[in-house]
């Protein structure tokens, strides 16, 4: 199992560097590289990014630029943090785990959400119970990220051996489209995927992943630990900002939606429907997910995917969240 995540990872450094060829900036304090996937979950920095709150928060600070990339999963952007191409990522809090054990230099500052993820099956496709998914082929996320590890969990909890399901590595809109023509049997994923091909009437959620693991964290706000040692000020206005957009979403629901839909192209109706159907919160509070984030680390472990578990002090650092809300 080892050695097939090595794969995997190999594969998602070389697009992470196609996705970012050609920025030669250094990351120093005049320009702020900012990761993400395009996901309702990370819905925090689109609403700062497209309302300009980035530029206005860290302006008095002397960022002049803020670039943001678009990653499809959670492997390729923290290899491109890895590799030293982004100062804060929004990611799920899995993959970081697993950066985190080949060498990341980086602490998780803020939560962004919890949950929101649903299996989601082709209406033909039979369903009772976890056991009917034996000799099925289900589209999730890469080795190593949220969607893999809680499938590949509950699956195995619920006395089904992982190796009988046919579990595909793809990007949320590859996996849509198969699923959409018969490619796949369902697919595991974040929202607004599973709204999206409830709308289009292909299929229909059966499990929820609060269902799989109640309350548990989902994605995270990290920050380089070059920019927590050299530029504590700019870490603690970015969680600043990181809560503003948060606070802002979940009061402004509809707007929020707008703007998502605006910068993703999704249909604004489908993204509505995706906050009233999803089972997850947003939330900017670390504290509230320190230890889901550390049980992941053993769920990898055991999984094979890291090498031992790791603590909330390797993983964690609550000083700015904690100095942001003072």
């Amino acid at each position: 199992m080892r050695s097939h995540a090595a794969v995997i990872l190999a594969v998602t450094m070389v697009a992470a560097f196609a996705l970012i060829a050609g920025c030669t900036d250094t990351g120093d304090a005049t320009h702020l590289r900012i990761g993400y996937q395009p996901s309702t979950h990370q819905i925090a920095h689109i609403t700062a990014m497209e309302k300009g709150w980035w530029q206005e928060d860290l302006a008095p600070l002397g960022i002049t630029e803020v670039t943001d990339y678009e990653f499809g999963t959670g492997a390729p952007e923290m290899q491109a943090m890895l590799s030293g191409d982004l100062d804060i990522a929004y990611v799920g809090a899995a993959p970081f785990v697993a950066a985190v054990s080949s060498g990341l230099d980086a602490k998780i500052v803020a939560a962004v959400q919890t949950q929101g993820s649903d299996l989601v099956l082709r209406n033909e496709v039979p369903y009772s119970g976890p056991a009917d998914l034996v000799g099925r082929k289900i589209a999730t996320f890469p080795p190593g990220t949220i969607q893999d590890t809680l499938l590949r969990t509950w699956l195995e909890e619920n006395g089904v051996d992982p190796e009988s399901v046919e579990i595909v590595p793809m990007d949320p809109g590859p996996a849509t489209t198969a699923i959409s023509a018969g490619r796949v049997d369902g697919v595991f994923l974040p929202h607004p995927s599973p709204s999206i091909i409830v709308a289009s009437g292909t299929g229909r959620t059966v499990v929820k992943s609060g269902e799989m693991r109640k309350d548990h964290a989902c994605c995270v706000l990290v920050a380089s630990g070059s920019l927590i040692r050299d530029h504590p000020e700019i870490v603690e206005q970015v969680v600043k900002t990181h809560i503003r957009a948060t606070e802002y979403n979940l009061e402004h629901q509809d707007e929020a939606a707008a703007i998502y839909a605006a910068r993703s192209g999704q249909n604004v109706d489908i993204v509505k429907a995706s906050f009233e159907d999803w089972d997850g919160t947003w939330t900017a509070d670390p504290h509230l997910i320190a230890s889901s984030v550390v049980e992941y680390t053993e769920l990898q472990y055991e999984l094979g995917y890291i090498n031992g578990a790791l603590t909330e002090d390797d993983l964690f650092d609550f000083t700015f969240y904690d100095e942001a809300v003072a």
